[in-house]
Order: structure tokens, then sequence, then C-alpha cells
């Protein structure tokens, strides 16, 4: 069974770091693209970042680029997401997403995953 389980959402300061982890299992989770997503209320889910399945190479929206990163473990299965330099459009419920199948132009492509989390939520107050 697939699961990707996420952690770390709270409520935090403008201006403060934030780490994610994403716990998978159930799939070939070395082979997989991996990333975030997110979603504020009234809006669309949208990209955040991902981690390309053959390269290792980073992708990040351009609204966190240069305050976010992206890592993961192959070993512990693990995804993380750092945040830094929080700002209050930063809130929203914060998804992980993995696929073993995603073509790169698809990368910022939601309904291109096969596997989701159930999300966590990150508040960001000014």
């Amino acid at each position: 069974q697939v699961q990707l389980v996420e952690s770390g959402g709270k409520s935090v300061q403008a201006g403060d770091s934030l780490r994610l982890s994403c716990a998978a299992s159930g799939f070939a989770f070395s082979t997989a693209t991996v990333a975030w997503f997110r979603q504020a209320p009234g809006k669309e889910r949208e990209f955040v970042a991902a981690l390309w399945r053959t390269t290792g190479r980073t992708y990040f929206a351009d609204s966190v680029k240069g305050r976010f990163t992206i890592s993961r473990d192959n070993a512990k299965k693990t995804v993380d997401l750092q945040m830094n330099s929080l700002k209050p459009e930063d809130t929203a419920v914060y998804y992980c997403a993995a696929s073993n199948t995603l073509i790169l132009s698809s990368l910022t492509t939601a309904r291109q995953y096969a596997y989701w989390g159930q999300g966590t939520q990150v508040t960001v107050s000014s």
C-alpha cells in the first residue's frame, strides 16, 4: 500500500524557518520524482518544488526560489522541504507527491503525480 505522510506543519511568524518532512512507503521511492505542492484556501493546488528522479536536479516555483530547498534521503525514504524567510503568502496546506513515471515537461502539473500525502498545514502570521 502506497503511503506518503507529511509532518512538520505549524503556525509560525513571518521570517521564521520551518522544515517539512514526508515519509514514503509502498513504492519504488529511490527511482521516483518527488515534489511538494501547496494549496491555499480558495486557490488551486500549486507547484512548490521538485527533485527529478534521474539527475537529482531540483526545481522551484519562482515564488519560493532562494528561500526553500528540497532534499531526499533514499535510505530513509523521506523527502524534506526546508522553508526559510517565510511570508504570510506561504500560508497553505503543503502536500508531498511522487511519481515513478512522470515526464520532465509535467514536473509542475499536479494531476501527473500518482501518489499524494494527506497534507500538513503551514500558517505564517505577519
